[in-house]
């Protein structure tokens, strides 16, 4: 009977784990088979140079500042896009004034807020990108936070903002931030409505303030939610790509400002004399410190669950 289940077991999974192993395992394995050769991807020859493009990586001033650059969108944008996302579903849900025998209750009309704030989602990145493009356009005329600026007498602030090289990444971090605050915002949401409103009345009954009660009983009770959020996002951080691409000067520019490892492997695969095996030594750099980075929050986040 055993040997029967565990056959069952195979025979059920075999095809599943193929299928991941070519379409997933494979891509891989020849990405880091490539980054061992000089290959240019124009031809058929692979001359094998072993660990010289890791060697050149290495000592490639580019390829740190633009590791760098992604290393601040890791450290700043999963912590401004969960703390803005935390924020508003605690006020959503828990926020609003008592009605009636309910100890606790959202704000009126939050189930509109939550289509509002969850609105960016539904676009793709391409048309986010474009749109504040337009937005930071330093033209008075064209430029819509420039002249909103102008008309409202705070003309001083106009800045050339992602012509800018202090302040360009900056001004992307910000659009990432928005695209990507609303989904966290209806994530959220749906874990606080799975916390019983008992545990909020018991607390108010206590005399916990809000703040009080968000920090000793919402966030404990999310942080498996959270950890998982802060993952996806550390990831979205680390590539970065589209933004980049289309709303930078000159391609992650100025001055580099804004290159992030993603957006230098493509310009180094397809721009820069196709250097194909440089870029797949660049690729698997990426994978190394995406996996330490998903590795370290999932154990910095392990707790003993607390069930409820």
């Amino acid at each position: 009977m055993r040997h029967g289940k565990y056959r069952f077991i195979i025979g059920f999974l075999a095809i599943p784990l193929a299928l991941y192993g070519v379409l997933v395992i494979s891509p891989f394995l020849q990405d880091f088979q490539i980054s061992m050769t000089s290959w240019s991807g124009l031809t058929p020859e692979k001359n094998f140079i072993g660990l010289d493009n890791y060697q050149k990586l290495i000592h490639n001033d580019l390829f740190w500042k633009a590791l760098w650059h992604n290393v601040l969108l890791l450290l700043c944008v999963p912590v401004v896009t969960l703390a803005f996302g935390l924020f508003f579903a605690f006020m959503l849900n828990v926020g609003g004034r008592r009605r009636g025998s309910a100890g606790v209750a959202g704000v009126r009309g939050s189930g509109l807020y939550k289509v509002i704030f969850f609105f960016p989602q539904v676009l793709s990145i391409t048309i986010i990108a474009i749109l504040w493009q337009q937005i930071y356009n330093p033209d008075t005329e064209n430029g819509m936070l420039n002249s909103l600026l102008s008309s409202i007498g705070l003309s001083s602030l106009q800045q050339s903002w992602l012509g800018d090289s202090s302040i360009a990444l900056i001004c992307i971090m910000v659009v990432m931030v928005w695209a990507n605050v609303g989904f966290y915002v209806v994530l959220f949401s749906a874990g606080m409505a799975s916390i019983p409103g008992e545990i909020y009345e018991a607390a108010l009954l206590d005399g916990a303030s809000r703040v009080k009660t968000f920090f000793r009983i919402t966030l404990p009770l999310l942080r498996d939610t959270v950890a998982t959020a802060w993952v996806y996002m550390g990831i979205i951080a680390m590539d970065a790509f589209i933004y980049v691409q289309l709303m930078s000067v000159n391609v992650g520019g100025p001055d580099e400002s804004t290159d992030v490892v993603p957006l230098l492997l493509y310009k180094t695969a397809f721009r820069d004399n196709s250097q194909y095996g440089m870029a797949a030594a660049m690729g698997v750099a990426m994978l190394i410190v995406t996996l330490v980075f998903a590795i370290l929050s999932m154990r910095l986040s392990r707790r003993e669950r607390i069930e409820f």
